[in-house]
């Protein structure tokens, strides 16, 4: 007879990575096959969320799926690593779950090594505004625009278009004329964008994202607080680069579509708009601090990036030439200031990546 613990510690092994990253990374170096980067989303009631997120890690894992992927009560959202010779596999797998039939893909405007394992967690949300349920009716979201309307909305005088991204992100790229809220996290966007949209509820609103996530949720959240002209980027900023290419319409986005993985971003024109956080050069190249006891997510230029070893200041480039043991011991010093930075660079990083 097998012994309880014996069989929750096997089955845990099958639903969770339990590989370092230095050997994940080893193994993504050591395949000999092409891989496709997407993300899709559902705004979907689902009764069970552990459960499907146990039955779709077993899927993927099979398929050697990559990825980081929120599952709620009210849906998913997945941004995906894919074996191309799975892919047709994994969405007939896909679209045989309840509600995720027909799902649609948004495919990377550049591919990479996006991710190097697979994580699938159970949220109370699959976008983190926090706003009770009685703000937001799933079944009333603004209209969805393709990129040609979209292009021609911005030209009426009477829009608003509005950035639903956090302010690192529009750091680097946004459409042209977009107001672009002040915040750092999901959480603090919708009072913002009350704030900044009082008095103005007759006004044509016109809103974007990387893939159109957030913007569902939020204009359901503005249709509710009484706006009826409600509009936003089918697809997102994915979408919209894509069509583009394709269609070779103007694009009103300027500069890199920034994306939560390894790439940090994607580049839509050749524009850069932004500068290094450092010295104050154009710059749209963010970079991870090299210091593992930092990892500030900041802009860094070529020439800083060789000046301090890839770190946000001299203090981590300090910190990170000390022996190992040495850094370890440190880093449990509740009381020490690994690095200033935070305070001191010239243009201010607004996000923090955990160690």
């Amino acid at each position: 007879m097998l012994n309880s613990s014996f069989f929750i510690k096997v089955t845990n092994k099958l639903l969770f990575n339990n590989k370092s990253k230095k050997d994940l990374l080893q193994d993504l170096k050591l395949e000999n096959f092409d891989r496709s980067t997407f993300s899709f989303y559902r705004y979907v009631n689902i009764d069970d969320p552990s459960s499907l997120r146990d039955i779709l890690y077993k899927e993927w894992v099979s398929l050697k799926i990559l990825g980081r992927i929120y599952i709620a009560k009210e849906g998913i959202n997945a941004q995906l690593s894919c074996p191309s010779k799975n892919l047709m596999l994994f969405q007939k797998k896909l679209h045989l779950h309840k509600g995720f039939e027909n799902i649609p893909l948004k495919y990377a405007v550049q591919d990479g090594n996006s991710f190097f394992k697979l994580v699938i967690k159970v949220k109370d949300e699959i976008v983190a505004y926090k706003i009770d349920k009685d703000e937001y009716n799933m079944k009333k979201v603004g209209n969805h625009l393709n990129p040609k309307e979209f292009n021609k909305a911005i030209d009426d005088s009477d829009s608003i278009i509005l950035d639903m991204r956090n302010y690192y992100e529009s750091e680097v790229g946004r459409f042209e004329g977009a107001i672009i809220p002040n915040v750092e996290t999901s959480r603090e966007l919708l009072p913002e964008i009350k704030k900044i949209l009082k008095g103005k509820k007759k006004n044509k609103i016109l809103m974007y994202c990387t893939g159109g996530i957030r913007c569902e949720k939020a204009s359901s959240f503005l249709i509710q607080n009484g706006f009826n002209d409600v509009n936003q980027l089918n697809g997102g900023i994915i979408n919209y680069a894509h069509a583009v290419k394709k269609k070779k319409i103007e694009s009103k986005f300027v500069g890199k579509n920034f994306v939560f993985d390894s790439r940090l971003g994607e580049r839509i024109t050749d524009d850069i708009i932004s500068k290094c956080h450092q010295c104050g050069e154009l710059s749209d190249n963010h970079i991870d601090c090299n210091n593992d006891a930092c990892h500030l997510l900041f802009i860094q230029c070529h020439e800083c990036g060789v000046k301090y070893d890839k770190c946000c200041s001299n203090d981590c480039m300090d910190f990170n030439k000390l022996p190992i043991e040495k850094q370890k011991i440190l880093r449990k010093d509740p009381e020490r200031v690994v690095s200033k930075t935070r305070d001191s660079l010239s243009g201010k990083p607004r996000f923090f990546l955990k160690a």
